[in-house]
C-alpha cells in the first residue's frame, strides 16, 4: 500500500491568476503584486481562506490578479465590505487593497472606522499621490502646489498624512514601506497579516504616466541613505551612510536631527512599536523632507480586543440562552393595541 503524498507547499505561482495584468508598463502595482502573491505563499493559509476586497482606481484591480476570493466593490466602500465578510467568517484572511484617493477621499470614513474599531483584516493602500485611473488629477495626498488637469495653477489642499491618520483612527498596527523596496515590503506584510487587529499598510507607490517620480528622494540609490529613516523595534534612530545622523526629542518633545558622535547614541530616541499610548509614533510620522527623513517600517504594534472577536463572543453569548417563546413575544411589554 502505498503512501499518500505529503501535501505540497503553495507557491508564488500559485496565487497568480490566469488573468491578463492590464496595468501600465513600468507601474509600481506590479512590484507590489509580486510581494503580495510571495507573502501569501509563505503565510501556510490556504488558498481558499484568503479573500481580497477593492474599490476603485487603479489599485482595485487586484482582486483579479490573485488566484484567491475576492471582491471588486465600489469607490470607497471596501473596508465594510471586508468588515462584513471577517464577521461572517472570521475565520479568513480578509485583505483590502486601495489607492490614496479611493481610501482617502470617498471612503476615508470607511477606511477610519474600519481601523477605529480594530476589526482584524489587513488593509493595505497604494499611495502614488495622483488620481491615475482617470488620468492625474491631485489626490488627497498630492503636495500643495501641485499640478495636475484639475489643478492647473497649482493644489490649494493641504495633503492627508495617511500613517497620521491610521494613528489618529486607533489602529493597532501601522507601518509603511516601498513598492520596489521589495524585501522589505515583504518582511512589512507577513508582520502586517501576523498581528491581531485591524493592520494598517500605506505603501508608496510611483505612477510612472502622471506622477513619475514621486517617491525619488527615497527610491534614488545615492540619496535614500540620507533621506530613509528604517525603523526598528528597539533600536536607536540613527540614518546616513555611516549612521551618523540620529534622532532624539528637545525639551519640548519635538523631534531634532543630531550628529552621533555629538550627543552619544544613548541619547538617541529609541523606537517602540508596543507603546500603548500613540503619541510618540504619530511624532514620527509626521517626520518628512526636507527637514527630516522620511521613516519606513512598522510605527505601532499592539494588542487590543478586535470587533470580529467581540462579535463572536456576543452571538455565542446569545446562543447559549434559552430562545423565549413566539406566545411570550406576542404577549410582551413591547406590544400596541391598534384600535
Amino acid at each position: 500500500m502505498s503512501k499518500p503524498e505529503a501535501p505540497t507547499k503553495p507557491t508564488k505561482k500559485d496565487f497568480a491568476s490566469e488573468q491578463e495584468i492590464r496595468w501600465c508598463p513600468g507601474c509600481g502595482d506590479y512590484a507590489i503584486l509580486n510581494s503580495v502573491q510571495a507573502v501569501f505563499a509563505r503565510l501556510g493559509i490556504p488558498r481558499e481562506n484568503f479573500v481580497v476586497v477593492s474599490g476603485i482606481g487603479c489599485s482595485s484591480r487586484f482582486p483579479y490578479y490573485m488566484n484567491t476570493y475576492g471582491f471588486h466593490t465600489v469607490h470607497g466602500r471596501a473596508p465594510s465590505f471586508a468588515t462584513g465578510v471577517k464577521l461572517a467568517r472570521p475565520e479568513l484572511s480578509v485583505w483590502v487593497v486601495t489607492g490614496d484617493g479611493d481610501g482617502l477621499a470617498i471612503g476615508g470614513n470607511h477606511l477610519m472606522h474600519a481601523m477605529r474599531r480594530n476589526i482584524d483584516i489587513t488593509l493595505l493602500l497604494f499611495n502614488n499621490r495622483i488620481y491615475g485611473l482617470t488620468k492625474g488629477q491631485y489626490s488627497p495626498t498630492s503636495e500643495r502646489g501641485k499640478k495636475t488637469v484639475s489643478t492647473p495653477l497649482g493644489s490649494l489642499d493641504r495633503p492627508y498624512n495617511p500613517i497620521s491618520l491610521a494613528l489618529g483612527a486607533s489602529a493597532t498596527f501601522v507601518a509603511r514601506s516601498v513598492d520596489r523596496f521589495s524585501k522589505h515590503l515583504q518582511e512589512t506584510l507577513e508582520a502586517a497579516a501576523a498581528h491581531k487587529g485591524a493592520s494598517f499598510v500605506e505603501i508608496f507607490q510611483n505612477c510612472n504616466i502622471f506622477n513619475d517620480g514621486a517617491f525619488a528622494n527615497v527610491t534614488d540609490k545615492d540619496g535614500r541613505v540620507d533621506n530613509v529613516l528604517y525603523l526598528e523595534h528597539g533600536a536607536p534612530l540613527r540614518f546616513g551612510k555611516d549612521m551618523e545622523h540620529g534622532i532624539r526629542l528637545d525639551d519640548c518633545g519635538s523631534p531634532r536631527v543630531v550628529d552621533v558622535a555629538t550627543v552619544g547614541e544613548e541619547n538617541l530616541l529609541v523606537h517602540d512599536v508596543a507603546c500603548e499610548n500613540p503619541a510618540r509614533a504619530f511624532t514620527l510620522s509626521q517626520l518628512d523632507q526636507p527637514a527630516f527623513p522620511v521613516p519606513i517600517g512598522v510605527f505601532r504594534a499592539v494588542e487590543a480586543p478586535t470587533l470580529d472577536g467581540a462579535a463572536e463572543r456576543q452571538m455565542e453569548e446569545i446562543r447559549r440562552r434559552e430562545s423565549p417563546s413566539l406566545e411570550s413575544l406576542l404577549s410582551g411589554p413591547s406590544t400596541w393595541q391598534v384600535e
